[in-house]
């Protein structure tokens, strides 16, 4: 795989998902017979952040197309409670990810806002659960309920 650059847009490989199947890792999306198209980018942690792109969003977690011709019809973006967190390459598909070019334009747009709000939304998870600053029940249960990160507490370094 060439270098890393600040962002990619990518699938996550099938060796990814045979590591992680559903179930029991059911909070992990991937469709019937391929996985999603993510937003992937290096955290200042060490680790991959990887973002799916969505067609249907109906949560506040997630940044939100509102200019393209998708969000026309459908709540469409990047999905923060379905973020999965990558140290390892051979997780990271070769394969190029196809996304809408209005999509495309968007995210490259907003991509340093984009990357912020999930950093911030890894980053509340983790200091909640290591007791830095917690939320109160509701809230944690409203951001984090339906969140892949539980499964990733290796590599975000909480084990």
């Amino acid at each position: 795989m060439g270098k890393i650059f600040d962002y990619e847009i990518l699938k996550l490989s099938e060796k990814f998902y045979d590591d992680y199947p559903n179930p029991p890792y059911v909070e992990i999306l991937k469709k019937h017979t391929r996985g999603y198209a993510c937003l992937l980018f290096q955290s200042h942690n060490g680790y991959f952040i990887c973002v799916p792109y969505r067609s249907e969003i109906s949560h506040k977690y997630a940044f939100h197309f509102k200019n393209t011709r998708r969000s026309q019809k459908h709540k469409s973006g990047l999905d923060y409670t379905k973020t999965v967190i990558i140290k390892d390459l051979k997780y990271l598909s070769i394969e190029k990810a196809v996304i809408d070019q209005d999509e495309f334009v968007e995210t490259r747009k907003h991509i340093s806002y984009i990357a912020e709000k999930a950093e911030e939304y890894v980053e509340g998870y983790k200091n909640h659960i290591n007791g830095t600053k917690v939320l109160i029940d509701k809230e944690f249960h409203r951001r984090y309920k339906c969140s892949a990160l539980p499964y990733f507490h290796s590599e975000l370094g909480m084990i």
